[in-house]
């Protein structure tokens, strides 16, 4: 919007009052830091939600990958084939064979529930879930009958165990007798810990060699699954259509939409709700800046009055006043921005600082999913989100600069 150098000099004294109006200045004030913390709000909890299903979404994916191809009976006697097929499939990057069964593990007197994955050696050593993600030991002494196993960090600490540790596996799958089946318990010893940062993988993971998942649960050389990951997460159901006929009768395909459908579907209805509500701590804030812009034009009445005398236009009025507003929401949007992304760089500080001070446990992972408060920018989210504040300040602005350009210079100076 162009201004005449006097609609500039006239908006400039309105925004820096002087002394007998620090009130007005003090509200209009007020309307900045509102506009600035309702900005700040929605752009802190926008990326902290995109950041923990991308999180998520990541760490879950990188241990089940986008699809599983699953047995009836849940084996898969002719997995290699399966492989072949699967690979041989246009826009599919891997297939992993493995096992995946719920057993249960003891240490010193402990007893807890877990996950046990059986993965080729090779397949264990390429997860780019799990690497860089060891704490303690090395995925290296994971090999084929070398009695090692992974566990993750929070099964460790709930067992005591450490690097080096035997801890034993009860297996349902035993030795069938005259008396019923026996389970079969078996000894491993931990040569790595892990952490991937999702809770409930962290507390029940124990990853071992597929050979040794084999002999432990009786499958012979049988798979439990196939693992698929492709180009394309959100087409998977078109990428796997062909492989899907294929093995029709043999196996059936579970894509991670199907498996995680609730938790995903949870998090996007939330993440809509939360946009929503915060919008509504922006309207307010703008209200602020149409109060002190009324507050503005009943204290200046006499001014304006002056100045239509003066020559002053209808729309130079209105322009000055719109100015004014948008001025004081644009201020507000980029300190809101700045706060934000500020907040955001040191999110888990300010996390650790409030539990400091409360002695409250504001992030448990056993809740959360995840051990640390993620965050992802979303820079189209921003742009909405600084248009949105700007619109707002601007349509806020509309009926106190009509209120001035309606001033009659007539009315208001027939007394004075």
């Amino acid at each position: 919007m162009i201004l005449s150098r006097y609609e500039r000099m006239i908006a400039r004294r309105y925004l820096l009052p002087g002394k007998g109006e620090a009130f007005i200045f003090l509200v209009a004030s007020i309307s900045l830091v509102a506009v600035m913390l309702g900005v700040a709000a929605l752009v802190i909890v926008m990326s902290v939600m995109n950041g923990f299903r991308a999180e998520l979404f990541d760490k879950i994916v990188g241990l089940n990958g986008h699809a599983v191809v699953q047995g009836v009976g849940g084996k898969l006697p002719d997995w290699r084939d399966i492989v072949a097929q699967a690979r041989a499939t246009p826009g599919v990057t891997s297939a992993v064979p493995l096992i995946e069964q719920p057993l249960a593990a003891t240490y010193n007197g402990r007893a807890e529930a877990v996950l046990v994955r059986g993965m080729r050696v090779d397949d264990i050593r390429r997860n780019s879930t799990i690497q860089g993600k060891v704490l303690m030991g090395s995925l290296s002494s994971i090999t084929q009958g070398s009695g090692r196993i992974a566990i993750g960090s929070r099964l460790a600490e709930s067992l005591g165990a450490q690097v080096g540790s035997e801890i034993s596996l009860f297996s349902p799958q035993g030795q069938t007798t005259p008396f019923g089946t026996v389970p079969r318990i078996v000894s491993y010893t931990v040569g790595a810990i892990f952490e991937i940062g999702v809770y409930d993988y962290d507390k029940a993971y124990i990853i071992m060699p597929i050979e040794d998942a084999q002999t432990l649960l009786l499958m012979g050389d049988a798979a439990g699954m196939v693992e698929l990951k492709t180009v394309n997460a959100d087409k998977v159901g078109e990428i796997l259509k062909p492989l899907a006929d294929k093995i029709g009768g043999r196996a059936i395909i579970q894509d991670w939409r199907t498996m995680n459908a609730q938790l995903f579907e949870a998090l996007a209805v939330e993440r809509v709700a939360m946009f929503t509500v915060l919008s509504i701590i922006i309207l307010v804030a703008v209200f602020n800046i149409l109060s002190s812009l009324i507050m503005l034009v009943r204290a200046k009445t006499r001014d304006i009055a002056i100045l239509r005398t003066m020559g002053a236009t209808r729309g130079g009025l209105m322009r000055i006043f719109i100015v004014v507003g948008t001025t004081i929401g644009a201020l507000g949007t980029v300190a809101g921005l700045a706060l934000g992304f500020v907040f955001l760089f040191y999110r888990q500080g300010v996390v650790n600082f409030v539990q400091l001070v409360t002695g409250q446990d504001l992030w448990d992972p056993s809740i959360r999913y995840l051990t640390e408060l993620p965050s992802k920018t979303d820079p189209i989210e921003i742009i909405v989100i600084a248009l949105m504040a700007l619109v707002f300040s601007f349509l806020a602005t509309l009926y106190p600069a009509w209120k001035a350009a309606s001033t009659d210079p007539v009315q208001v100076l027939r007394y004075e």
